[in-house]
């Protein structure tokens, strides 16, 4: 009986080391994070689900208790909000990235970004430009303030079709809805992308830096689980990984 007792105990310790754990991402990391998560479950057995959206949706969504262990966000301010209101811990944040943010053409499009930059936009062939959502999506507001820092947003903002993240913007450009797009480097470097346009990067200058940040979250019943996946993302492997879609501390252009 204590031998049963104790094979159980065992096995109860193993099922909860072996849980999954849920992680809530910016919607730039849908290319990175599924391969990212894939190599740390082959090294670890540990299942990890995802659940990408806008940093500013997913973090009203931990505010009102959604039931994320860990939070990858666009813009680490928003992470630097729920460590304030007691929602994460202060001592996992992690600066992971400065994102890039680029302008993004069809391959078939006849101009030239390469010559012309920002000003691609007022082409008459751009009938449409996808941005995010400059409400929610860091990426959007990374957006709007290129637009307006090179003086083209009053000419181009009836053009605008907005994505609800990152992520929407350059599926609206990838499939043809819109004939340019302020998107993620991320997206531009991704396999689904990559072959089909140009980008064009635009200037840090440009808009205000996206410093991207991962925390884990209070309510996590899963700490430990939480925080050694987030030791991952520091190690060399996940880093190199990382900086194949652009994602670097550095502001080395791709």
């Amino acid at each position: 009986m204590r031998k049963l007792l104790t094979f159980m105990v065992v096995l109860a310790a193993s099922f909860a080391t072996a849980q999954e754990i849920t992680v809530a991402a910016a919607a730039d990391m849908s290319a990175a994070l599924p391969q990212l998560v894939e190599t740390y479950a082959k090294k670890t057995g540990q299942a990890v689900k995802l659940s990408f959206g806008s940093s500013g949706n997913l973090t009203n969504q931990i505010r009102n208790g959604a039931p994320f262990d860990v939070f990858f966000s666009a813009d680490e301010d928003y992470p630097k909000q729920l460590i304030a209101e007691g929602l994460a811990s202060k001592e996992t944040l992690y600066r992971y990235a400065v994102g890039r943010l680029v302008l993004w053409i069809p391959g078939d499009s006849p101009l030239d970004l390469s010559k012309v930059g920002m000003r691609a936009m007022l082409d008459p062939s751009i009938k449409k430009i996808s941005i995010a959502n400059s409400a929610t999506a860091p990426y959007g507001r990374a957006a709007k303030a290129a637009l307006q820092h090179f003086g083209i947003y009053d000419q181009v903002s009836s053009r605008l079709v907005i994505g609800e993240n990152v992520s929407q913007a350059a599926q609206f450009v990838e499939s043809g809805n819109a004939q340019a797009g302020l998107i993620a480097l991320s997206h531009a470097l991704a396999p689904a992308m990559k072959d089909k346009g140009r980008y064009w990067t635009v200037p840090l200058d440009a808009y205000p830096a996206l410093n991207q940040a991962a925390v884990v979250l209070s309510k996590s019943k899963q700490q430990d689980a939480a925080r050694k996946f987030l030791d991952f993302l520091r190690s060399p492997e996940a880093t190199s990984l990382l900086n194949d879609y652009g994602f670097s501390l550095s502001a080395e252009k791709h």
